[in-house]
């Protein structure tokens, strides 16, 4: 890891990202409990995440945007577009007001959307290919260890000041996001424009994905198990008045997932090379789908073990994807994969969370967290039983 942070843009980029995220975690997590908390409704609150989801649809357009200009521009012009977003937030007072946390919630995502597909390519020239593991790993160390305390620092400062001081905390974090993006020396080369359709360009990821046969398996795992992981959004909140805690409880369950999210990114390198990236992938769900299956259990102790189990799950399985779409991708098509990838995941994870919100109204929330227990292990097994190139052959693929 400290070879990675030799390079003063390395430091920039992943300064950067962390102050940034840690506004992502904090905000996040209170547009959920300020919905909740707004309404009284766990539906309610699961509606923000399923708006959220909804907006990284237009991922494959940011993708073909980020494949067309140079990436670090573009990232800072989302960094300020979603700083100007959320402040948005500061004319919400009370339950008439609710309708903005909804429009907040989808302008973050489509600005999230065009900063990570331009980000992806990004890292490429940021980093040495042969270090893209251990810099995904670092990268999502930060993103999920980030848990640790930024959702609990959200959550407190909205009990104690409101959602309009999270919202103006999160807006100067894009703020110096931008200035450490500004101020990276990264040489990017004119992006080549090539006489196609529309169609044929905005496409050009998805069909390089079906292409590859690693990344079509590892995506057809990844929406066998999305058809049922947003039901998350809305158990949550159900988990936690089975156990007698308030939503904003939500930020210390956040913080004991970060714990193993750690454990994860800390890990997940040398996990990559022993057993591939697609495996790899694999076992992350499965260990999701075990920390799933303790939420049955309505104690606070079980509660807390299977959060962190989904951490280390989750990290894993992203580091994995993250990584197999960078080294088996060209660099010029790295925007539209990494958006086509996107909203490959969304569009399974928006239906989902939108049903598992519905579904919250008429079945237990245990039939719920069965359903995502059972089907993410079988996206687990899936992918454990299909071929494997050897470790070092799956990190040279497409290098």
């Amino acid at each position: 890891m400290r070879s990675l942070l030799r390079s003063r843009d390395a430091r920039l980029l992943l300064g950067g990202e962390t102050i940034s995220l840690f506004g992502d975690w904090a905000l996040l997590i209170v547009l959920g409990i300020w919905a909740k908390s707004l309404t009284g409704s766990n539906a309610a609150a699961g509606l923000v995440f399923f708006v959220f989801s909804f907006g990284r649809l237009a991922a494959p357009l940011a993708g073909l945007l980020a494949d067309r200009v140079r990436r670090r521009p573009l990232m800072i012009a989302a960094d300020v577009f979603n700083g100007a977003s959320v402040l948005l937030l500061l004319l919400v007072h009370d339950r008439s007001d609710a309708w903005l946390i909804y429009v907040v919630a989808l302008l973050y995502s489509l600005g999230g959307s065009v900063f990570e597909s331009a980000r992806a390519a990004l890292l490429r020239l940021v980093f040495p290919e042969e270090k893209l593991p251990e810099a995904n790993g670092l990268l999502q160390t930060i993103t999920q260890g980030l848990r640790l305390f930024a959702p609990l620092a959200g959550a407190g400062l909205y009990a104690a000041v409101g959602g309009g001081a999270v919202a103006v905390v999160d807006a100067a974090t894009f703020a110096v996001s931008a200035v450490t993006l500004s101020a990276l020396r990264v040489h990017e080369a004119r992006p080549e424009r090539h006489e196609h359709t529309f169609l044929v360009e905005v496409s050009a990821g998805a069909r390089h994905i079906l292409a590859t046969p690693a990344l079509k398996r590892m995506l057809a795992g990844g929406v066998i198990a999305m058809l049922v992981l947003g039901f998350a959004e809305t158990v949550v909140f159900a988990l936690l008045d089975a156990v007698g805690k308030p939503p904003s409880f939500l930020g210390v369950t956040s913080t004991i997932q970060g714990i193993g999210s750690i454990a994860g990114g800390l890990t997940a390198a040398a996990a990559l090379r022993r057993v591939g990236d697609v495996r790899l992938v694999a076992l992350g769900l499965l260990g999701f789908a075990a920390g799933d299956a303790l939420f049955l259990v309505p104690s606070l102790g079980t509660l807390f073990v299977g959060f962190f189990i989904a951490g280390i799950g989750i990290t894993w399985a992203i580091v994995a994807y993250m990584t197999a779409l960078q080294l088996r991708t060209p660099l010029p098509l790295q925007g539209r994969v990494s958006g086509a990838a996107d909203v490959g995941l969304t569009v399974p994870q928006t239906l989902s969370i939108a049903g598992g919100a519905a579904l919250s109204t008429v079945v237990p929330y245990q039939v719920l967290v069965v359903a995502m227990a059972a089907v993410t292990g079988v996206a687990a097994l899936y992918l454990a039983r299909g071929p494997e190139l050897s470790p070092a052959a799956s990190l040279e693929a497409a290098g």
